[in-house]
């Protein structure tokens, strides 16, 4: 299966942060990402979410991660919101409620083939007791 997403990455880099240091929280979680520094914030582009979906599996999270993407779901898109800091360590930490101080990382996906339920079930698949469950 062949997917085609754009991931729209954002960041706010406040006066007491190291841009540098945000670069690498976005660049920890989507390596393949092109990061655009603005003033105070940075923008950054990419079309996969495997090294994403790989620290899913790895932290095994997959259920949690399934629960932000579905509830972030408009239409083709689904939203999240991840800590700087966690991302910065290389950890996935989905961020609810307010912004956290320093501002959260913001994930936006928009899915153009085949579907958001198909690519969320190819990032994070559904589980049984812990373990992925096969669904392709």
């Amino acid at each position: 299966m062949i997917y085609s997403v754009d991931v729209q990455i954002t960041a706010p880099v406040n006066d007491t942060e190291v841009t540098d240091r945000v670069v690498d929280a976005i660049r920890n979680l989507f390596p393949e990402a092109e990061i655009e520094s603005h003033p105070g914030e940075l923008v950054a582009t990419c079309h996969s979410m495997e090294a994403f979906s790989e620290r899913l599996h790895e932290q095994a999270i997959l259920d949690t991660a399934r629960g932000a993407f579905f509830s972030g779901q408009e239409g083709d898109t689904f939203s999240f919101r991840l800590k700087k800091q966690a991302a910065f360590r290389g950890v996935v930490n989905f961020a609810v409620g307010d912004d956290s101080e320093l501002g959260d990382i913001h994930v936006r996906v928009r899915v153009n083939d085949p579907d958001v339920e198909s690519y969320v079930d190819h990032v994070a698949p559904p589980t049984e007791e812990g373990r992925p469950v096969d669904v392709e």
